[in-house]
């Protein structure tokens, strides 16, 4: 088959005096039957190139999804008298959200089988179920496009019936007033998808004359809406990448005007929890790692704030959860995170203990106050998921579900270890892997692949999968390199690789790569590399900066074409991410943005072999970023290595939505790998 070209249509943009000419910049349009051919031809040709890998790919499939228990349940957590939870059915792809009455024992009501709402559908996601205080009605968000556009429906769950009433094009993000007849909803800008404001809308009333309560006019904040965990106030959040403001006003009192918390203020962030006359705030406020403080309710700003979890350096602190006796904070130290209990009475706190040397836990579901069991969550990258209680006096720990792995998981037969690299400026970074120990070998001879994102100050942590067993059960070993940009190591860590230091998260990768290879883990003909949305931006960064150091590469819906992006402030998440990459209408920003750009610095030369993915309908890295790089990939380079471009004509962001077709795309990235590997079995 004849290598797709694209035609090439020149534009000239030009910003602070200078000229970028992007024959490709046509791609935008989505209406133009041009470009849904492009994408069409590219598809074809990657099942032409990939079709010696089928038979792989349906073995890769069925191993992932043979895995994974069909008829699994989520576990249920009690609040309002009733234990909730959601199940699969064997065969299902969505979740059946369900309750049962006092006891686990009792009947089960279904609430919602969303595998019968998405029949005959080629993409459906309900985004979560919100149950009335009254526990009468149910209200639950949908999504037919992959464009996290959604359509709010109602369901009285006493007769079954779901209303003719909807809210349409909105976030999919709601709370329920205390009356049960009213709920807040957030939408968003119909050009940008920012979601900018709060509506309330009446039970029985057309949405057209919902009012509305707040509008967000700053084009860098988002704003949505959400309850305290006492439900006693409902809570506005606008939010920038570095500034919070709060509004509330009581879940009771839903005519009130809604106060603010504290005024945003440029750098200072803030979350809030409602507990006993108090808010109770987690804050950069004098913090860099943020702290804890607790502000009266009748004047909860700032001057009013009392330190309860002081600051420490090397603490950063994530989250916390209230109990009547309990306060628990959820930490990161040395890049691991922990969980710390301290009693309300003063007596010593402690911190939970966990014995392998990479992990992850988290604070999970804890409705209620009045309980002195805290429910956490527990995974490796050789533990697969885990849910304990834990209760907080006698420290006894009970396993309440392991993820489990259909036919058979030996961890033993894994090895999962933490190395640090030497980044350029003399930085260690953390690197997490993960082989299995009867093909490992210390020579260099391993396939590794190395993922990373590096961004918005995500923490890349070390987790299970079990569709990741298929790789490692043919050889390869698997890594995390944790770079700047994620707060791996403290809120430092984002900060030294954002902005104007960006090219710390490059750099910081590759060095990471470099590390392996001195190590013996691996080498450059067995390398690869991959990340998806701002990952994908590191992706094709290190392939313009270092293309001889990966065989091969998967950017996953990539963030590319990173200054004409952050220059329309017209298209999705431009306005709002200023602040996590600059604006390049300063001039400062823009070269340096130009300087790592991955679609502005192709050059002419070899390239690694490289499968990019993309969906049409993605609302956070339009198609047309990876469209347009691979179009420009194919013009410049020099070498016969594979480029290949996917796109999910019927999906967004986070591609298929069902939980065994989503796989299928994992299936033909790891089959890309292996076919690499000359490894088709």
């Amino acid at each position: 088959m004849q290598t797709p070209k694209a035609p090439k249509i020149d534009r000239v943009l030009e910003v602070h005096g200078h000229q970028r000419l992007d024959p490709y910049y046509w791609m935008r349009d989505r209406e133009n039957p041009e470009v849904i051919n492009y994408l069409n031809q590219e598809n074809d040709y990657l099942k032409f190139q990939m079709k010696d890998t089928e038979e792989l790919q349906e073995k890769l499939f069925q191993e992932m999804k043979g895995r994974i228990k069909e008829d699994d349940q989520s576990v249920p957590y009690s609040k309002y008298g009733y234990y909730w939870y959601t199940r699969y059915e064997k065969g299902g792809e969505y979740p059946i959200y369900c309750r049962k009455r006092s006891h686990l024992e009792n009947p089960e009501e279904i609430l919602l089988n969303v595998n019968e709402l998405a029949e005959g559908k080629t993409y459906f996601q309900v985004g979560g179920i919100a149950a009335s205080p009254d526990l009468n009605w149910i209200a639950y968000p949908v999504d037919q496009v992959g464009r996290r556009i959604y359509t709010i429906h109602f369901k009285n769950i006493i007769t079954g019936e779901i209303l003719e009433e909807t809210i349409p094009e909105v976030t999919g993000n709601l709370v329920w007033a205390a009356d049960s007849q009213m709920v807040f909803y957030s939408k968003q800008d119909p050009d940008t998808l920012r979601a900018n404001q709060v509506y309330r809308h009446q039970l029985g009333n057309s949405w057209e004359n919902d009012p509305l309560i707040f509008e967000e006019k700053d084009e860098e904040f988002t704003c949505y809406v959400h309850k305290t965990k006492s439900e006693e106030y409902i809570l506005i959040q606008s939010q920038s990448t570095i500034s919070s403001e709060i509004r509330f006003i009581r879940a009771s009192q839903t005519n009130e005007e809604f106060q603010v918390l504290q005024t945003r203020i440029p750098d200072l962030e803030y979350a809030a929890d409602h507990f006993e006359g108090h808010f109770w705030i987690r804050t950069n406020h004098q913090a860099k790692n943020f702290k804890i403080v607790k502000a009266p309710i009748e004047s909860p700003s700032l001057e009013n704030w009392q330190d309860v979890i002081p600051h420490r350096e090397e603490v950063l602190i994530e989250n916390f959860e209230l109990f009547a006796d309990f306060f628990v904070i959820q930490e990161r130290s040395n890049g691991l995170t922990n969980i710390l209990i301290k009693p309300w009475d003063g007596s010593e706190g402690h911190q939970l203990q966990f014995e392998e040397e990479t992990y992850t836990t988290w604070i999970s579901s804890n409705p209620e106050f009045n309980t002195s069991w805290l429910r956490f969550g527990y995974n490796s990258l050789i533990s697969p998921s885990s849910v304990y209680d834990y209760h907080m006096i006698t420290r006894e720990r009970k396993l309440l579900k392991q993820q489990e792995v259909v036919g058979g998981y030996d961890a033993s037969a894994y090895e999962s270890a933490r190395i640090w690299a030497a980044a350029e400026d003399g930085k260690m970074v953390p690197i997490s892997l993960v082989y299995k120990k009867d093909f490992f070998k210390a020579d260099g001879s391993n396939p590794l692949l190395l993922y990373a994102y590096g961004s918005y100050g995500f923490s890349m942590d070390a987790y299970f999968s079990s569709s990741r067993l298929s790789l490692l059960d043919r050889g390869f070993v698997y890594a995390i390199a944790h770079i700047r940009g994620g707060e791996d190591l403290g809120r430092h860590w984002y900060e030294e690789g954002k902005l104007l230091r960006k090219r710390n998260t490059f750099t910081d990768y590759i060095s990471c790569a470099n590390h392996l290879i001195e190590q013996k883990y691996t080498q450059s003909k067995h390398l690869y590399a991959m990340g998806g949305s701002a990952g994908g931006l590191l992706m094709g960064a290190v392939i313009n900066m270092r293309p001889d150091l990966f065989h091969g590469v998967v950017a996953a819906v990539p963030f590319v074409d990173v200054v004409t992006t952050m220059l329309d402030e017209s298209i999705p998440l431009t306005t709002g991410e200023f602040n996590e990459w600059g604006n390049p209408k300063n001039q400062e920003y823009y070269e340096y943005m130009l300087s790592y750009s991955p679609y502005d610095n192709i050059e002419a030369k070899s390239y690694p072999n490289l499968l990019v993915t993309s969906g049409l309908h993605d609302s956070q890295v339009q198609y047309w970023e990876p469209t347009k790089w691979v179009a420009k990939l194919r013009e410049l380079k020099q070498d016969q290595n594979l480029l290949l471009l996917y796109t999910n004509m019927e999906a967004g962001h986070g591609g298929a939505s069902g939980r065994f077709q989503a796989l299928r795309e994992m299936a033909m990235e790891f089959a890309f790998l292996l076919k690499l590997e000359n490894i088709l079995k």
